[in-house]
């Protein structure tokens, strides 16, 4: 599963500079992935096979991929996103086909970007497809759902050409799900199991992308991935997520908006911040849909930015949601 997490840069960026070094001259594009490779497993025929690799801009500047180009056919790339302003986080989507190739294959992504500077990344994958294993539906996908309701899904899995494989156990990283497993259903030279997955009620809020490992008698393949996908969708949320006050001066004056949405009707009782800089202007009734003023004021001291904004409401149990502003302010 994903972490659910911002990823904050607290170094000094200025002028195309990272950390005091120029930014054209370091590996500055790999920094910001946070890994450059992985290994599929074994997958059945036809199972839906998709890994993100997630990149966060770490600087000032706007980050543009210009194109991604695969070794392979064997495995499609697509981005979530081509611009990343600051601190935004993206994904370089690698699709296994695993429709339309079989056996051993593997693949080589060249993400070349653009802006700010000229750079090219090298991501990796492989994997092993097996056709005697099929999944109906190819993937355990939970779509969007709400956090806080347990999620439910049925999956049949097939195997031909040996009676006697048997699936011993299913495993997976994710402590959020459970899983049931029928008996096996048997037939000539066709093994099957219907398997029920549960998605818990205590699900953290965010995108899901996990996957199951099917343990069986074989030895030589003993373990089959499977996929599990879906967002959990907080009650309430607070859009943008992350606001950046950019380069200012130190005693500027900055306003900002935020959206703030309930599955309810809820108002909202606090909103607190740690920088006596920041001031709120708290909406008044009880709806669904509320807007905050953000209002910052400088004091003239030079300084970065990087504070949390909570909104809290009066929902059942206090529910509150998280803001990130960043910024930097310079002496005239």
């Amino acid at each position: 599963m994903l972490s659910r997490c911002f990823v904050l840069f607290v170094g000094m960026v200025v002028g195309g500079f990272f950390s005091g070094t120029p930014l054209r001259a370091q590996n500055w594009a790999d920094k910001m992935f946070k890994v450059q490779s992985h290994d599929f497993r074994t997958v059945g025929r036809g199972a839906k096979a998709e890994f993100h690799f997630e990149l966060t801009n770490l600087y000032e500047e706007d980050v543009h991929i210009a194109a991604v180009r695969s070794s392979c056919g064997c495995t499609t790339p697509s981005v979530t996103k081509d611009t990343l302003k600051t601190h935004e986080t993206g994904a370089v989507v690698a699709t296994f086909n695993t429709s339309t190739f079989v056996g051993k294959k593997g693949a080589t992504f060249t993400v070349v970007f653009d802006k700010p500077y000229y750079a090219e990344v090298q991501l990796k994958v492989s994997g092993y497809i097996r056709t005697d294993i099929t999944f109906d539906p190819p993937e355990v996908a939970f779509g969007e759902f709400r956090s806080g309701k347990p999620q439910e899904r049925d999956v049949v899995i097939s195997h031909t050409g040996n009676s006697n494989w048997r699936i011993t156990d299913v495993r997976s990283h994710c402590s959020n799900l459970k899983v049931s497993l029928g008996q096996p259903e048997l037939s000539p030279g066709l093994v099957r199991y219907r398997m029920h997955v549960t998605m818990q009620e205590d699900v953290p809020e965010g995108e899901i992308q996990e996957r199951l490992t099917l343990i069986s008698n074989d030895r030589s393949f003993p373990t089959t991935e499977m996929a599990i996908s879906g967002r959990a969708r907080a009650a309430l949320s607070v859009s943008p997520a992350a606001v950046t006050l950019g380069s200012t001066s130190a005693d500027a004056v900055v306003e900002k908006r935020l959206v703030v949405k309930g599955d309810e009707p809820f108002s909202v009782k606090e909103v607190v911040c740690d920088d006596k800089r920041f001031t709120f202007e708290v909406p008044v009734g009880s709806k669904k849909l509320h807007f905050v003023k953000m209002k910052f004021e400088g004091d003239g001291q030079a300084a970065q930015i990087s504070q949390t904004i909570r909104i809290i409401t009066d929902l059942p149990g206090d529910p509150s949601a998280d803001c990130i502003v960043t910024g930097t302010l310079s002496a005239k």
